[in-house]
């Protein structure tokens, strides 16, 4: 989370992130049901930062259970970039979320995730 997110050090996502990524349940993320190759993993990356450039996880909690870590995690953020078909809204947002990261080999190869993206589009006042 701080060297790929919160730094954006994409040399980082060999040492970190499996060949194949897997975004196994992420409701509202375009991905969600693929695989993803370390490219397209940078491509998913640069969508985000694209929309939120000072995009940030503060890590609440973590539980590691064999080859799955859990996190809770705030994000904040400034939405100076389209997200999705909404122009910038201008706005910062602050909200939280849960992750389930799945490891394969010591890298991350994919993620279960709960966010609360409502509660981002009232922020950014879409809804």
């Amino acid at each position: 989370m701080q060297k790929v997110w919160n730094e954006k050090d994409f040399n980082s996502i060999e040492e970190f992130v499996s060949p194949e990524y897997t975004i196994h349940i992420d409701t509202g993320d375009p991905w969600e049901g693929k695989v993803l190759n370390r490219k397209e993993f940078e491509t998913r990356l640069n969508y985000s930062f694209n929309s939120f450039p000072d995009i940030h996880f503060a890590i609440q909690n973590a539980i590691s259970d064999g080859d799955y870590v859990a996190i809770t995690w705030i994000m904040t953020g400034t939405n100076l970039g389209n997200l999705g078909d909404f122009p910038p809204a201008n706005k910062s947002i602050n909200t939280f979320g849960t992750t389930i990261y799945h490891f394969k080999n010591g890298r991350v190869s994919g993620h279960s995730q709960v966010f609360d993206r409502t509660t981002v589009m009232r922020q950014l006042g879409f809804l």
